[in-house]
């Protein structure tokens, strides 16, 4: 029997790419979606597709509404999704604690699992400069890990694998694309609609867009007529 491990998916490109990744390398995998109150619900959907595209053994959506908190433009309706562009610092559509709060989740369901393996689509090349995508994040999460569980103390480690850490938008893309990755089923805008169409103007529209012109493939996002 395969390996489980498992994948957060959010329905974006980058974590489709890395569950394409999991299962390229033989691992069984079972997918963690989480539904924290985001404005960009649509991409719950799309991991729903894409788990099921990507044979994954299992894939499970937590609903745990940190939207009660706000302080983020993509849990709280009164802040605005920046679209003039990307720039330096750290925009108001980071999520605080975010990956930290999913990865917690995925460390519990691994153990259950007997799992030492979880992957996170984290990227700290193109991305908007969250802090909780850094390398230093995830091995001091993975190092915490370590400490945090009965399977740990019992010798079986967890390994958090982070693929796609110090790659660019087109170098996942292109490694995407040759795992078979329809990123036509994914959605990565911050503000998508009801139907998953993309804004075009946010941040993560405009990096995703501008990974597929230099991978030189076509970008399949549906997006929202202006």
């Amino acid at each position: 029997m395969s390996k489980p491990a498992v994948i957060l998916l959010s329905g974006g490109l980058d974590s489709a790419t890395v569950l394409a990744i999991a299962r390229e390398s033989g691992l069984s995998c079972h997918c963690l979606s989480v539904d924290y109150g985001q404005r960009h619900v649509a991409e719950l959907v799309a991991a729903k597709r894409v788990a099921e595209a990507l044979g994954a053994a299992s894939h499970r959506v937590i609903h745990l509404d940190i939207n009660q908190f706000g302080g983020s433009a993509l849990t709280d309706s009164d802040i605005a999704v920046p679209v003039a562009g990307v720039q330096a610092g750290i925009p108001v559509t980071y999520v605080p604690a975010r990956n930290t709060i999913m990865l917690s989740l995925a460390m519990a369901w691994a153990e259950v699992l007997d799992s030492r393996d979880i992957f996170v689509g984290v990227n700290a090349v193109d991305y908007s400069g969250y802090p909780d995508c850094r390398p230093e994040f995830i091995r001091a999460f993975e190092a915490m890990a370590n400490l945090a569980t009965k399977a740990a103390v019992e010798g079986k480690r967890t390994n958090i694998h982070a693929p796609l850490i110090d790659l660019t938008k087109a170098d996942i893309i292109f490694r995407g694309a040759a795992l078979g990755v329809d990123y036509g089923l994914t959605v990565s805008c911050y503000q998508a609609n009801a139907e998953g169409r993309a804004c075009g103007a946010c941040d993560s529209c405009r990096l995703r867009r501008e990974g597929f012109a230099v991978a030189g493939l076509s970008d399949p996002t549906s997006y929202q007529q202006p």
